[in-house]
Protein backbone atom coordinates (compact mmCIF):
# COMPACT_ATOMS: atom_id res chain seq x y z
CA UNK A 1 0.00 0.00 0.00
CA UNK A 2 1.27 3.45 -0.88
CA UNK A 3 2.47 5.16 2.35
CA UNK A 4 0.30 8.26 2.02
CA UNK A 5 0.62 9.03 5.75
CA UNK A 6 4.23 10.11 5.21
CA UNK A 7 3.02 13.02 3.08
CA UNK A 8 0.15 14.13 5.31
CA UNK A 9 0.68 17.08 7.68
CA UNK A 10 1.22 16.15 11.32
CA UNK A 11 -0.18 19.25 13.00
CA UNK A 12 -3.88 19.73 13.74
CA UNK A 13 -3.84 23.04 11.84
CA UNK A 14 -2.34 21.40 8.74
CA UNK A 15 -4.79 18.50 8.79
CA UNK A 16 -7.78 20.79 9.36
CA UNK A 17 -6.74 22.98 6.44
CA UNK A 18 -6.26 19.87 4.33
CA UNK A 19 -9.81 18.76 5.15
CA UNK A 20 -11.09 22.17 4.05
CA UNK A 21 -8.84 22.65 1.03
CA UNK A 22 -9.17 19.19 -0.57
CA UNK A 23 -12.93 19.44 -1.26
CA UNK A 24 -12.37 23.00 -2.49
CA UNK A 25 -9.70 21.83 -4.93
CA UNK A 26 -11.85 18.93 -6.13
CA UNK A 27 -14.75 21.34 -6.65
CA UNK A 28 -12.54 23.66 -8.69
CA UNK A 29 -11.28 20.76 -10.80
CA UNK A 30 -14.81 19.54 -11.53
CA UNK A 31 -16.02 23.09 -12.27
CA UNK A 32 -13.07 23.73 -14.57
CA UNK A 33 -13.64 20.48 -16.44
CA UNK A 34 -17.32 21.26 -16.91
CA UNK A 35 -16.53 24.81 -18.02
CA UNK A 36 -13.88 23.84 -20.56
CA UNK A 37 -15.67 20.75 -21.76
CA UNK A 38 -19.09 22.34 -22.03
CA UNK A 39 -19.31 26.10 -21.81
CA UNK A 40 -16.03 27.23 -23.38
CA UNK A 41 -16.10 24.64 -26.15
CA UNK A 42 -19.72 25.45 -27.01
CA UNK A 43 -19.20 29.21 -27.02
CA UNK A 44 -16.02 28.92 -29.11
CA UNK A 45 -17.77 26.69 -31.63
CA UNK A 46 -20.61 29.17 -32.01
CA UNK A 47 -18.30 32.15 -32.42
CA UNK A 48 -16.07 30.45 -34.99
CA UNK A 49 -19.09 29.15 -36.90
CA UNK A 50 -20.49 32.69 -37.08
CA UNK A 51 -17.23 34.16 -38.40
CA UNK A 52 -16.80 31.34 -40.95
CA UNK A 53 -20.39 31.87 -42.10
CA UNK A 54 -19.79 35.61 -42.55
CA UNK A 55 -16.67 34.96 -44.62
CA UNK A 56 -18.57 32.43 -46.74
CA UNK A 57 -21.40 34.99 -47.18
CA UNK A 58 -18.95 37.69 -48.38
CA UNK A 59 -17.41 35.25 -50.86
CA UNK A 60 -20.84 34.22 -52.12
CA UNK A 61 -22.01 37.86 -52.50
CA UNK A 62 -18.84 38.72 -54.43
CA UNK A 63 -19.47 35.83 -56.79
CA UNK A 64 -23.20 36.66 -57.19
CA UNK A 65 -22.77 40.41 -57.59
CA UNK A 66 -19.69 40.58 -59.75
CA UNK A 67 -18.05 43.83 -60.72
CA UNK A 68 -15.51 46.20 -59.23
CA UNK A 69 -18.11 48.59 -57.79
CA UNK A 70 -20.09 45.80 -56.16
CA UNK A 71 -16.90 44.18 -54.79
CA UNK A 72 -15.78 47.43 -53.20
CA UNK A 73 -19.23 47.90 -51.66
CA UNK A 74 -19.30 44.30 -50.35
CA UNK A 75 -15.81 44.58 -48.78
CA UNK A 76 -16.67 47.97 -47.27
CA UNK A 77 -19.88 46.59 -45.80
CA UNK A 78 -18.00 43.55 -44.41
CA UNK A 79 -15.57 45.86 -42.64
CA UNK A 80 -18.12 48.33 -41.23
CA UNK A 81 -20.92 45.90 -40.40
CA UNK A 82 -19.13 42.60 -39.71
CA UNK A 83 -15.67 43.78 -38.54
CA UNK A 84 -14.04 41.72 -41.28
CA UNK A 85 -11.05 43.56 -42.77
CA UNK A 86 -10.63 41.89 -46.17
CA UNK A 87 -7.80 42.47 -48.59
CA UNK A 88 -8.22 40.79 -51.97
CA UNK A 89 -5.01 39.69 -53.71
CA UNK A 90 -5.77 38.96 -57.37
CA UNK A 91 -3.86 36.13 -58.99
CA UNK A 92 -2.21 35.01 -55.70
CA UNK A 93 -1.97 31.32 -54.77
CA UNK A 94 -1.73 29.86 -51.26
CA UNK A 95 1.56 28.13 -50.46
CA UNK A 96 1.54 24.41 -49.94
CA UNK A 97 1.77 24.27 -46.12
CA UNK A 98 -0.44 23.16 -43.22
CA UNK A 99 -3.58 25.20 -42.87
CA UNK A 100 -3.24 25.90 -39.13
CA UNK A 101 -0.57 27.07 -36.69
CA UNK A 102 -1.68 25.48 -33.42
CA UNK A 103 -3.66 22.78 -31.66
CA UNK A 104 -5.76 24.92 -29.37
CA UNK A 105 -9.53 24.72 -29.14
CA UNK A 106 -9.75 27.93 -31.20
CA UNK A 107 -7.60 26.42 -33.97
CA UNK A 108 -9.63 23.24 -34.08
CA UNK A 109 -13.03 24.92 -33.93
CA UNK A 110 -12.16 27.61 -36.48
CA UNK A 111 -10.63 25.06 -38.85
CA UNK A 112 -13.72 22.85 -38.66
CA UNK A 113 -16.02 25.85 -39.23
CA UNK A 114 -14.08 27.07 -42.28
CA UNK A 115 -14.05 23.62 -43.83
CA UNK A 116 -17.79 23.28 -43.22
CA UNK A 117 -18.92 26.77 -44.27
CA UNK A 118 -16.33 28.14 -46.73
CA UNK A 119 -15.43 24.82 -48.39
CA UNK A 120 -12.34 26.25 -50.06
CA UNK A 121 -8.62 25.87 -49.40
CA UNK A 122 -7.50 28.15 -46.61
CA UNK A 123 -4.66 29.02 -44.26
CA UNK A 124 -5.09 30.61 -40.85
CA UNK A 125 -2.73 32.14 -38.31
CA UNK A 126 -3.93 32.49 -34.70
CA UNK A 127 -0.57 33.20 -33.03
CA UNK A 128 1.52 35.63 -35.04
CA UNK A 129 -0.66 38.62 -34.16
CA UNK A 130 -1.60 39.55 -30.62
CA UNK A 131 -5.10 40.88 -31.28
CA UNK A 132 -5.95 39.42 -34.68
CA UNK A 133 -6.54 36.15 -36.45
CA UNK A 134 -5.48 36.07 -40.12
CA UNK A 135 -7.42 33.84 -42.51
CA UNK A 136 -6.46 33.39 -46.17
CA UNK A 137 -9.02 31.76 -48.48
CA UNK A 138 -8.08 30.59 -51.97
CA UNK A 139 -10.50 31.81 -54.65
CA UNK A 140 -10.41 31.08 -58.39
CA UNK A 141 -9.01 34.53 -59.18
CA UNK A 142 -6.90 35.22 -56.09
CA UNK A 143 -6.76 35.17 -52.29
CA UNK A 144 -9.10 36.65 -49.72
CA UNK A 145 -6.87 37.88 -46.85
CA UNK A 146 -9.23 38.34 -43.89
CA UNK A 147 -8.25 39.93 -40.54
CA UNK A 148 -10.61 39.18 -37.62
CA UNK A 149 -10.34 40.57 -34.09
CA UNK A 150 -9.71 37.82 -31.54
CA UNK A 151 -12.45 39.28 -29.38
CA UNK A 152 -14.97 37.93 -31.90
CA UNK A 153 -13.58 34.42 -31.53
CA UNK A 154 -12.74 34.32 -27.85
CA UNK A 155 -15.15 34.66 -24.93
CA UNK A 156 -13.97 36.98 -22.16
CA UNK A 157 -15.95 34.94 -19.66
CA UNK A 158 -13.00 32.54 -19.61
CA UNK A 159 -10.79 35.01 -17.77
CA UNK A 160 -13.67 36.12 -15.59
CA UNK A 161 -14.42 32.56 -14.61
CA UNK A 162 -10.78 31.74 -13.85
CA UNK A 163 -10.29 34.94 -11.84
CA UNK A 164 -13.53 34.33 -9.94
CA UNK A 165 -12.55 30.75 -9.24
CA UNK A 166 -9.01 31.54 -8.06
CA UNK A 167 -10.08 34.67 -6.18
CA UNK A 168 -12.87 33.01 -4.23
CA UNK A 169 -10.61 30.05 -3.46
CA UNK A 170 -7.94 32.33 -2.01
CA UNK A 171 -10.50 34.24 0.03
CA UNK A 172 -12.05 31.04 1.37
CA UNK A 173 -8.61 29.61 2.14
CA UNK A 174 -7.57 32.79 3.99
CA UNK A 175 -10.80 32.80 6.02
CA UNK A 176 -10.40 29.10 6.81
CA UNK A 177 -6.79 29.60 7.89
CA UNK A 178 -7.66 32.50 10.20
CA UNK A 179 -10.57 30.57 11.67
CA UNK A 180 -8.57 27.36 12.17
CA UNK A 181 -5.64 29.21 13.72
CA UNK A 182 -8.02 30.72 16.25
CA UNK A 183 -9.40 27.25 16.98
CA UNK A 184 -5.97 25.62 17.27
CA UNK A 185 -4.45 28.34 19.46
CA UNK A 186 -6.33 27.24 22.63
CA UNK A 187 -5.21 23.65 22.04
CA UNK A 188 -1.59 24.79 21.81
CA UNK A 189 -1.97 26.84 24.99
CA UNK A 190 -3.45 23.81 26.76
CA UNK A 191 -0.59 21.60 25.51
CA UNK A 192 1.99 24.16 26.71
CA UNK A 193 0.28 24.40 30.09
CA UNK A 194 0.26 20.61 30.50
CA UNK A 195 3.92 20.40 29.44
CA UNK A 196 4.99 23.15 31.85
CA UNK A 197 3.02 21.60 34.70
CA UNK A 198 4.62 18.24 33.91
CA UNK A 199 8.03 19.92 34.16
CA UNK A 200 7.15 21.33 37.57
CA UNK A 201 6.84 24.92 36.35
CA UNK A 202 4.17 27.39 37.42
CA UNK A 203 1.11 27.70 35.19
CA UNK A 204 -0.58 30.84 36.44
CA UNK A 205 -1.88 32.69 33.37
CA UNK A 206 -3.76 29.74 31.86
CA UNK A 207 -7.53 30.00 31.43
CA UNK A 208 -10.01 27.87 29.46
CA UNK A 209 -10.92 29.29 26.05
CA UNK A 210 -11.90 28.12 22.57
CA UNK A 211 -14.56 25.63 21.53
CA UNK A 212 -16.71 23.80 24.06
CA UNK A 213 -14.69 20.57 23.90
CA UNK A 214 -11.42 22.47 24.36
CA UNK A 215 -12.87 24.35 27.32
CA UNK A 216 -13.93 21.07 28.85
CA UNK A 217 -10.42 19.65 28.47
CA UNK A 218 -8.90 22.85 29.90
CA UNK A 219 -11.34 22.81 32.84
CA UNK A 220 -10.47 19.15 33.50
CA UNK A 221 -6.77 20.06 33.46
CA UNK A 222 -7.38 22.89 35.93
CA UNK A 223 -9.24 20.56 38.27
CA UNK A 224 -6.50 17.93 37.99
CA UNK A 225 -3.81 20.53 38.66
CA UNK A 226 -5.64 21.80 41.74
CA UNK A 227 -6.10 18.27 43.08
CA UNK A 228 -2.43 17.41 42.56
CA UNK A 229 -1.24 20.63 44.15
CA UNK A 230 -3.64 20.18 47.06
CA UNK A 231 -2.47 16.61 47.56
CA UNK A 232 1.20 17.70 47.52
CA UNK A 233 0.46 20.49 49.98
CA UNK A 234 -1.42 18.17 52.33
CA UNK A 235 1.34 15.57 52.14
CA UNK A 236 4.00 18.19 52.85
CA UNK A 237 2.06 19.54 55.84
CA UNK A 238 1.49 16.04 57.19
CA UNK A 239 5.13 15.07 56.82
CA UNK A 240 6.23 18.29 58.48
CA UNK A 241 4.20 17.22 61.52
CA UNK A 242 5.58 13.69 61.33
CA UNK A 243 9.09 15.10 61.15
CA UNK A 244 8.51 17.15 64.26
CA UNK A 245 6.92 14.21 66.13
CA UNK A 246 9.80 11.87 65.26
CA UNK A 247 12.59 14.30 66.00
CA UNK A 248 11.26 15.26 69.43
CA UNK A 249 11.64 11.81 71.05
CA UNK A 250 14.99 11.32 69.31
CA UNK A 251 16.21 14.60 70.78
CA UNK A 252 15.08 13.52 74.28
CA UNK A 253 16.85 10.20 73.86
CA UNK A 254 20.04 12.01 72.80
CA UNK A 255 19.84 14.27 75.85
CA UNK A 256 19.29 11.34 78.19
CA UNK A 257 22.20 9.45 76.69
CA UNK A 258 24.40 12.52 77.01
CA UNK A 259 23.74 12.54 80.75
CA UNK A 260 24.85 8.92 81.20
CA UNK A 261 28.41 7.77 81.66
CA UNK A 262 30.27 6.78 78.55
CA UNK A 263 30.37 3.07 77.79
CA UNK A 264 30.36 0.72 74.85
CA UNK A 265 26.60 0.27 75.10
CA UNK A 266 26.01 4.02 75.30
CA UNK A 267 28.19 4.55 72.22
CA UNK A 268 26.20 1.93 70.32
CA UNK A 269 22.93 3.60 71.31
CA UNK A 270 24.23 7.00 70.18
CA UNK A 271 25.24 5.51 66.84
CA UNK A 272 21.81 3.92 66.45
CA UNK A 273 20.07 7.21 67.19
CA UNK A 274 22.30 9.06 64.72
CA UNK A 275 21.50 6.47 62.09
CA UNK A 276 17.78 6.77 62.86
CA UNK A 277 17.99 10.55 62.40
CA UNK A 278 19.63 10.12 59.01
CA UNK A 279 17.05 7.55 57.96
CA UNK A 280 14.13 9.72 59.06
CA UNK A 281 15.58 12.71 57.21
CA UNK A 282 16.09 10.61 54.07
CA UNK A 283 12.57 9.19 54.20
CA UNK A 284 11.03 12.60 54.70
CA UNK A 285 13.12 14.11 51.90
CA UNK A 286 11.96 11.39 49.52
CA UNK A 287 8.29 11.78 50.45
CA UNK A 288 8.41 15.59 50.46
CA UNK A 289 10.07 15.76 47.04
CA UNK A 290 10.85 19.46 47.45
CA UNK A 291 7.31 20.16 46.21
CA UNK A 292 7.12 23.52 47.95
CA UNK A 293 10.21 24.93 46.22
CA UNK A 294 9.49 27.30 43.33
CA UNK A 295 10.99 26.89 39.87
CA UNK A 296 13.57 29.49 38.84
CA UNK A 297 15.92 29.84 35.89
CA UNK A 298 19.26 28.60 37.18
CA UNK A 299 22.69 27.98 35.73
CA UNK A 300 23.49 24.27 35.93
CA UNK A 301 27.21 25.02 35.62
CA UNK A 302 27.16 27.13 38.80
CA UNK A 303 25.29 24.46 40.77
CA UNK A 304 27.66 21.71 39.62
CA UNK A 305 30.70 23.87 40.42
CA UNK A 306 29.32 24.53 43.91
CA UNK A 307 28.84 20.80 44.53
CA UNK A 308 32.34 19.98 43.28
CA UNK A 309 33.96 22.73 45.38
CA UNK A 310 32.17 21.53 48.51
CA UNK A 311 33.18 17.90 47.96
CA UNK A 312 36.79 18.74 47.02
CA UNK A 313 37.35 19.69 50.66
CA UNK A 314 36.91 16.04 51.58
CA UNK A 315 39.95 14.96 49.54
CA UNK A 316 37.83 13.26 46.89
CA UNK A 317 38.72 12.42 43.29
CA UNK A 318 36.16 14.46 41.38
CA UNK A 319 36.34 16.39 38.07
CA UNK A 320 33.92 18.71 36.28
CA UNK A 321 33.66 19.72 32.63
CA UNK A 322 30.88 21.98 31.25
CA UNK A 323 30.29 23.72 27.92
CA UNK A 324 27.74 26.14 26.49
CA UNK A 325 24.89 28.02 28.10
CA UNK A 326 23.35 25.68 30.69
CA UNK A 327 20.57 27.91 32.03
CA UNK A 328 17.28 26.08 32.55
CA UNK A 329 14.18 26.43 34.78
CA UNK A 330 14.47 24.08 37.76
CA UNK A 331 14.23 23.78 41.54
CA UNK A 332 17.80 24.59 42.62
CA UNK A 333 17.79 22.89 46.03
CA UNK A 334 16.09 19.75 44.76
CA UNK A 335 18.44 19.55 41.77
CA UNK A 336 21.45 20.14 44.03
CA UNK A 337 20.35 17.28 46.30
CA UNK A 338 19.77 15.03 43.28
CA UNK A 339 23.28 15.58 41.86
CA UNK A 340 24.82 15.28 45.31
CA UNK A 341 23.21 11.85 45.78
CA UNK A 342 24.54 10.66 42.43
CA UNK A 343 28.04 12.02 43.07
CA UNK A 344 28.10 10.47 46.55
CA UNK A 345 27.17 7.10 45.05
CA UNK A 346 29.97 7.44 42.48
CA UNK A 347 32.51 8.32 45.20
CA UNK A 348 31.35 5.62 47.60
CA UNK A 349 31.16 2.73 45.14
CA UNK A 350 33.68 3.86 42.51
CA UNK A 351 36.15 6.00 44.45
CA UNK A 352 35.94 8.81 41.88
CA UNK A 353 33.44 10.88 39.92
CA UNK A 354 33.69 12.57 36.53
CA UNK A 355 30.94 15.09 35.75
CA UNK A 356 30.22 16.42 32.26
CA UNK A 357 27.40 18.79 31.22
CA UNK A 358 26.50 20.23 27.83
CA UNK A 359 23.52 21.41 25.76
CA UNK A 360 22.44 19.08 22.97
CA UNK A 361 19.27 18.65 20.88
CA UNK A 362 17.16 21.12 22.83
CA UNK A 363 18.09 19.74 26.24
CA UNK A 364 20.85 19.81 28.86
CA UNK A 365 22.62 16.49 29.32
CA UNK A 366 24.62 15.69 32.47
CA UNK A 367 26.66 12.52 32.92
CA UNK A 368 28.36 11.27 36.08
CA UNK A 369 30.88 8.44 35.58
CA UNK A 370 32.75 6.32 38.11
CA UNK A 371 35.24 3.42 37.95
CA UNK A 372 33.43 1.14 40.38
CA UNK A 373 32.13 -2.41 39.93
CA UNK A 374 29.07 -1.16 38.06
CA UNK A 375 25.46 -2.28 38.26
CA UNK A 376 24.17 -5.39 36.45
CA UNK A 377 22.02 -4.45 33.47
CA UNK A 378 19.04 -6.45 34.74
CA UNK A 379 19.01 -4.42 37.97
CA UNK A 380 19.47 -0.89 36.62
CA UNK A 381 15.76 -0.17 36.85
CA UNK A 382 15.31 -2.00 40.14
CA UNK A 383 17.78 0.28 41.95
CA UNK A 384 15.41 3.23 41.38
CA UNK A 385 12.77 1.56 43.54
CA UNK A 386 12.56 3.03 47.06
CA UNK A 387 14.53 1.05 49.68
CA UNK A 388 16.08 -1.25 47.06
CA UNK A 389 19.79 -1.80 47.72
CA UNK A 390 22.64 -3.75 46.17
CA UNK A 391 24.39 -4.09 49.52
CA UNK A 392 25.06 -7.81 49.19
CA UNK A 393 27.10 -7.19 46.07
CA UNK A 394 28.78 -4.04 47.27
CA UNK A 395 29.48 -4.83 50.87
CA UNK A 396 27.85 -3.96 54.20
CA UNK A 397 30.04 -0.94 54.82
CA UNK A 398 28.33 0.98 52.04
CA UNK A 399 24.76 0.26 53.11
CA UNK A 400 22.41 3.23 52.93
CA UNK A 401 18.69 3.83 53.10
CA UNK A 402 18.09 2.83 49.49
CA UNK A 403 16.49 6.17 48.64
CA UNK A 404 19.29 8.12 46.95
CA UNK A 405 18.58 7.04 43.38
CA UNK A 406 14.81 7.10 43.93
CA UNK A 407 15.02 10.70 45.13
CA UNK A 408 17.31 11.65 42.22
CA UNK A 409 15.00 10.23 39.54
CA UNK A 410 11.94 11.72 41.24
CA UNK A 411 13.54 15.18 41.11
CA UNK A 412 14.63 14.89 37.46
CA UNK A 413 11.28 13.57 36.27
CA UNK A 414 9.55 16.30 38.24
CA UNK A 415 11.43 18.74 35.99
CA UNK A 416 10.24 16.98 32.83
CA UNK A 417 13.51 15.09 32.26
CA UNK A 418 14.75 11.59 32.96
CA UNK A 419 17.59 9.75 34.67
CA UNK A 420 19.00 6.44 33.41
CA UNK A 421 21.98 4.26 34.29
CA UNK A 422 24.41 3.00 31.65
CA UNK A 423 27.84 1.47 31.30
CA UNK A 424 30.60 4.01 31.82
CA UNK A 425 33.55 4.28 29.42
CA UNK A 426 35.76 4.07 32.52
CA UNK A 427 34.36 0.64 33.37
CA UNK A 428 31.91 1.59 36.11
CA UNK A 429 28.47 3.13 36.03
CA UNK A 430 27.27 6.22 34.18
CA UNK A 431 24.30 8.20 35.44
CA UNK A 432 22.88 10.21 32.55
CA UNK A 433 20.40 13.03 33.22
CA UNK A 434 18.50 14.92 30.53
CA UNK A 435 16.71 18.20 31.30
CA UNK A 436 14.46 19.85 28.69
CA UNK A 437 15.26 23.49 28.01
Amino acid sequence: MFPIKKFLPRSLLGRSLLIIVMPLILLQIVSTWIFYDRHWETITRRLTTAVAGEIASVIENRRTFAGAANEAHILHTAETRLDLRINFKPGAILPNKPYTTGNSILDKMLGNALRERVRRPFHMDTRSHENQVRIQVQLPDGIFDVAVDKERLFSSTTYIFVMWMVGTSLVLFAVAMVFMRNQVRPIRRLANAVENFGKGRDVRDFKPEGATEIRQAAAAFDMMRDRIQRMISQRTDMLAGVSHDLRTPLTRMKLQLAMLEESADIADLKADISEMEKMVEAYLSFARGEGAESVTVSNVSDILAEIVNRMDKKDTDITLQTSGDLSVPLRPNAFRRCVTNLVNNALIYGGNASIQASRTQGAIQITIDDSGPGIPENQREEVFRPFYRLDNARGPDTAGTGLGLAIARDVIRGLGGDLVLENSPTGGTRARMRLPV
